[in-house]
């Protein structure tokens, strides 16, 4: 019988020596919709000795247009998306471990998490927990692959602890004011199938200690065919290169009150934002029903409703759920 991973063992860069090491490989995935279907599945494929798989949300109709591991029938029985990952990849390949972890991933457990594993890879949709995982990815001397994609855009750059420019060295401060976002720009299928087969490319490359890691940020745009390669730079003052990690101290980041009695949520930013309420507008009225005057945004769409203020300061409507309104927040404001 010709053996599962055959055709990839013939690959010279690869051979036996790097498929057993490969079999040997821990890899964590934390956020399992476009980008970490496409790179579980490829991981998964490839021989990854332990895949576990970590997302807080639950499986919806829109999600099938490009998150290829799930169908109707998990939509059906309401399952997480974490859940249905695993019984999907264990179908796929049986000889390694897998597993699925339904949680919020924040700096109370990251660490726990991502103890004992070989590289992180990046499946999220916001960037306040990408800043979390570079944090722990130079902590723990970790390498992780980031990875986005939105519209017919995506970017990747793999991260090497003390070895190449991580993260904050390309983008030192969260951006100020709303960030694209599929459910605001959307987004075409191709743009996450070809940067999650970017970063699983390069994470085969790390697992099997490859010379040839790409150490630029890659920029791609499927519309118009554009292609090309960001030069990143390492600063001789980056807090985490430099030991001081401020998402995972939980010193950085949003901060989330349940505002007792108003079946609501308040997620508000730790370190000062000034909101365009005619810009925030702008961007969500395609997405939903806005109105806003100058002092607050009211904002409706899909059973979701929030108000947004001047800022940053959001209230999510409808939910005393941290995890569901945190989702809420990512998927409209992205701050």
């Amino acid at each position: 019988m010709v053996s599962r991973y055959a055709k990839q063992v013939i690959f010279s860069e690869i051979g036996e020596d790097g498929q057993q090491k490969l079999g040997r490989s821990r890899v964590v995935i934390i956020g399992c919709g476009a980008l970490g279907s496409i790179t579980a599945s490829i991981l998964v494929r490839a021989g990854i000795g332990t895949v576990r798989i970590i997302d807080r949300d639950f499986i919806e109709t829109h999600n099938l247009q490009r998150q290829i591991l799930f169908d109707e029938k998990d939509i059906e029985e309401r399952l997480p998306k974490a859940v249905a990952a695993e019984r999907y990849l264990k179908k796929v390949n049986s000889s390694i471990s897998i597993e699925g972890i339904v949680a919020d991933v924040n700096y109370t457990n990251i660490e726990k998490f991502v103890e004992g594993f070989d590289l992180i890879m990046d499946g999220l949709d916001n960037l306040e927990t990408r800043y979390l995982i570079n944090d722990v990815s130079l902590k723990k001397k970790i390498p992780w692959i980031y990875g986005a994609a939105v519209s017919s855009m995506g970017m990747t750059m793999t991260i090497i602890p003390h070895e190449t420019p991580c993260l904050r060295c390309y983008s030192p401060y969260p951006a100020e004011g709303p960030m694209l976002s599929c459910d605001t720009s959307g987004v075409i299928s191709p743009a996450p199938v070809t940067i999650g087969a970017l970063q699983a490319t390069e994470a085969i490359k790390v697992l099997i200690g490859s010379d040839n890691i790409n150490r630029d940020l890659i920029y791609i745009d499927l519309w118009t065919g554009t292609f090309n390669r960001v030069k990143t730079h390492s600063m001789s003052d980056c807090p985490p290169d430099n030991g001081k990690y401020d998402f995972l101290d939980g010193k950085t980041g949003s901060e989330i009150k349940i505002l007792c009695g108003q079946n609501a949520v308040q997620i508000s930013r730790k370190t000062p934002l000034t909101v365009s309420l005619p810009q925030l507008a702008a961007r969500l009225e395609h997405a939903g029903k806005v109105t806003y005057n100058e002092f607050m945004l009211n904002f409706e769409a899909d059973g979701s409703s929030m108000v947004c203020f001047p800022d940053g300061r959001t209230i999510i409507k409808n939910t005393v759920e941290e995890s569901e309104a945190k989702g809420v927040y990512a998927r409209y404001i992205g701050l």
